[in-house]
């Protein structure tokens, strides 16, 4: 019976892929079996031809590797005498991120210790394995291109590696993930292009970029991934290859294509962004990965690209915007449907700050490890929404993986009121979750409807961010008809690899539940 559970979860996740990523994942998986029969492998060095490029300045990395100390996403590692690129101690993502070389754009980084890490990274390539993976390749090469072109290195050595890797990412471009990887892809082919010269990883890079914006970049400016996180790397990394072709001039009609998408995500990203500078931490979101709201803002400034501010509809988000406070909430169904790896089990849940000060919040995102950690901050009890029979909405399974999930029914909207149903438990057992929310000037009311004849176990929580104290919890919340609550703790988590304690309160209702937090 667990097998036959395995392979329908298993049925209901690839059931949403499409056609190419499911060729591609065959056709790598089969050329690398073959590759390893015939002794295949890529030259580390291809004989380059670059010409100086000129770049504007840009936002500078929260990242850090100074005196053989690597210090990103809250760990800290001393290599000592030696640096070992393949280190796996702390999981997959902080070896992608020692082998990406943001740390070279850090204000206290400097170019003898750049260069030495570059030149550390090139002895040991035949050595390497994540660090050659496609992904990783595409945000390498645009850190190392702009540090030489700061500091103005042309080094034969360097740049025959890095052309070589070049190859390697036009060999494995990720059509088996599509989504921000594929796109990650195609603003790197654009920075190799145009250093090097080579016109074919040029007409790459356009051939990705006007497909996957056109499909990526939603109608109200999102990034179709739903991740504010997201959203935010996708629009820096769109921002820095406009800087490119304003500086160095080899296509007006991509340029001028470029900005008018970055345009869009601006005006998305204004909606999204609280007044104290922060975004909510929905779907896969956490802080100091990416450049802030206030650092894109400014960078799009000194670029002159201008926002376009629409309407936030297609991406599923509404926002309240009052004199005490601001809510922005999920009333839409999980995206991308084909891509849905960063996606939560979190329908209908929000985020709230009062007087510039968050007070309900998500619990965050600490790690993409398969691990329990992984399965409780994607889980529905894990955001701010309702649970029945202590179930997910969504089959969030593995650490990137979603099977069925919840899809928004219903909605209608006004100015002060969203409301909205869907059919996340009606497979299961056969009712619908409504949730309306009323905006009021001095107080937010949810109405948490159990759509059925029969009675469930139903539990709504809300997060409280860690400054907030119980005190707090008991004078804003009232709920109707009148019941008891609990307040139990849970670690919020703001960044990766960071635990605060904080306050849960868990309601039990069976049909309908009216909470109202008063501001």
């Amino acid at each position: 019976m667990v097998r036959i559970a395995a392979l329908i979860r298993l049925y209901h996740t690839v059931k949403f892929l499409r056609f190419k990523q499911i060729y591609y994942r065959l056709f790598y998986r089969l050329r690398s079996r073959w590759r390893r029969v015939t002794g295949f492998s890529y030259p580390l060095a291809v004989t380059s031809d670059v010409t100086p490029i000129t770049l504007a300045p840009s936002i500078q990395s929260v990242a850090l590797f100074q005196n053989r100390r690597a210090d990103f996403l809250n760990i800290v590692h001393d290599f000592g005498n030696g640096i070992d690129w393949n280190i796996a101690t702390y999981g997959k993502l902080w070896t992608y991120n020692l082998t990406y070389f943001d740390y070279l754009h850090h204000g206290d980084a400097s170019k003898e210790e750049g260069m030495a890490l570059i030149y550390d990274f090139v002895k040991q390539m035949p050595l390497l394995k994540d660090a050659l993976e496609p992904f990783p390749i595409a945000l390498r090469g645009i850190n190392w291109i702009k540090f030489l072109t700061h500091h103005h290195i042309d080094d034969r050595a360097i740049n025959d590696a890095l052309y070589a890797q070049y190859h390697i990412l036009m060999d494995n471009l990720e059509y088996h993930l599509l989504g921000n990887h594929l796109l990650e892809n195609g603003f790197s082919l654009l920075f190799g292009g145009i250093y090097f010269q080579d016109a074919a990883l040029r007409q790459k890079a356009s051939e990705i970029l006007y497909a996957e914006l056109d499909e990526q970049i939603l109608d109200d400016g999102a990034h179709f991934e739903l991740s504010p996180m997201y959203h935010q790397i996708m629009l820096f990394r769109l921002l820095e290859c406009i800087n490119l072709l304003q500086h160095n001039p080899v296509d007006a009609s991509l340029q001028k294509f470029l900005e008018t998408k970055a345009s869009l995500m601006l005006g998305w990203l204004r909606h999204m962004t609280f007044q104290n500078g922060t975004i909510p931490l929905f779907n896969d979101s956490t802080n100091n990965i990416a450049p802030s709201s206030r650092e894109l803002f400014d960078y799009a400034v000194r670029l002159n690209v201008h926002v376009n501010s629409r309407p936030l509809h297609e991406s599923g988000y509404r926002k309240f915007s009052k004199d005490r406070y601001e809510c922005i909430v999920d009333v839409g169904s999980i995206g991308a449907r084909y891509i849905a790896g960063h996606a939560h089990a979190d329908t209908f849940g929000f985020e709230l700050h009062v007087n510039n000060r968050p007070f309900i919040v998500d619990t965050g995102l600490s790690t993409y490890e398969a691990n329990e950690r992984r399965m409780m901050e994607r889980s529905t009890a894990a955001h701010n929404t309702v649970t029945i029979n202590g179930n997910d909405q969504s089959d969030v399974w593995d650490a990137f993986r979603v099977a069925e999930r919840a899809e928004v029914t219903s909605l209608q909207e006004d100015a002060d009121t969203v409301t909205a149903t869907h059919n996340g438990y009606e497979k299961r057992y056969g009712v619908l979750h409504q949730r309306e929310f009323i905006g009021g000037e001095k107080q937010l009311t949810l109405i948490d409807t159990i759509v059925s004849d029969k009675e469930y176990h139903a539990v709504a929580r809300v997060h409280f961010h860690p400054d907030i104290t119980d005190e707090e919890i008991a004078q804003s919340l009232r709920f109707e008809p009148a019941c008891e609550y609990a307040i139990r703790e849970y670690r919020y988590a703001p960044e990766f690899n960071l635990h605060v304690k904080a306050k849960v309160v868990e309601v039990l209702f069976t049909q309908k539940l009216k909470t109202v937090i008063a501001l």
